[in-house]
């Protein structure tokens, strides 16, 4: 008799703390939701927006329940990246923990810099993921040291790599970006040469200045720096 209001005291504590599941897969969601609710947590799911441009509205509804910790996937359906949502969270003194299928260190260091706890793979157990729940509950480290600082360098030597790309795209003239955009819309010189009224030596010139600024060697690695740093060419 005497334990019985002893669980119900912790059941409470624990139902106190709300815990918000940022998520657009479904399975794995209403799983988390379960392993979490079991253990007596108030668990909460947002709903993914379609558009990316709604980002400040979700970040909205996220705060405005007021949850302890928010256990955020970094690709969100047609929403996009949720990295963009770490930082305002974080302001809010929201504790994000990162829970993702994403294997990019560079792209969970760049979470971290924006100001997440920690990241996890989805691959984790689930009774993984709720420990570093309870740890972060009891203000224990969820993360190393030397795990931060691998993860924030990948984030770095990315940030870096992606900066010299946008310097080389920079260099390219007016004429040039419109070749490039036509290339990322997979037409070939002849189809361009014929769009533009030029000859397909004029274009294969143009193509050739391309590569050689952007310092590749192939039009499909030229294609694939510019969707790299998600370059467009400019709309007439």
């Amino acid at each position: 008799m005497t334990e019985t209001p002893h669980v119900a005291r912790k059941t409470n504590a624990r139902g106190q703390l709300r815990i918000m599941i940022v998520d657009d897969h479904l399975l794995f969601g209403e799983s988390l939701d379960l392993v979490l609710t079991v253990e007596g947590y108030d668990v909460r799911r947002a709903e993914i927006p379609e558009s990316a441009s709604s980002a400040g509205g979700l970040v909205s509804a996220i705060t405005r329940v007021q949850p302890k910790i928010v256990l955020l996937d970094l690709d969100l359906g047609s929403f996009g990246d949720g990295v963009r949502l770490i930082g305002p969270l974080a302001k809010a003194g929201i504790n994000v923990v990162v829970v993702t299928a994403s294997s990019d260190k560079a792209r969970w260091g760049e979470a971290l810099r924006q100001g997440a706890r920690t990241v996890l793979p989805k691959s984790r157990p689930l009774n993984e993921i709720l420990g570093v729940v309870r740890r972060l509950l009891q203000g224990l480290p969820v993360i190393t040291h030397q795990e931060l600082e691998s993860m924030l360098t990948h984030a770095s030597e990315q940030r870096s790599a992606q900066a010299s790309i946008r310097d080389r795209l920079a260099l390219l003239t007016p004429r040039e970006t419109q070749v490039l955009g036509e290339l990322m819309l997979g037409r070939t010189v002849h189809e361009i040469a014929m769009a533009s009224v030029v000859s397909e030596a004029t274009v294969r010139t143009q193509v050739k200045s391309i590569l050689a600024k952007l310092e590749v060697s192939s039009q499909l690695a030229a294609v694939g720096l510019a969707h790299q740093v998600g370059w467009r060419a400019p709309q007439d």
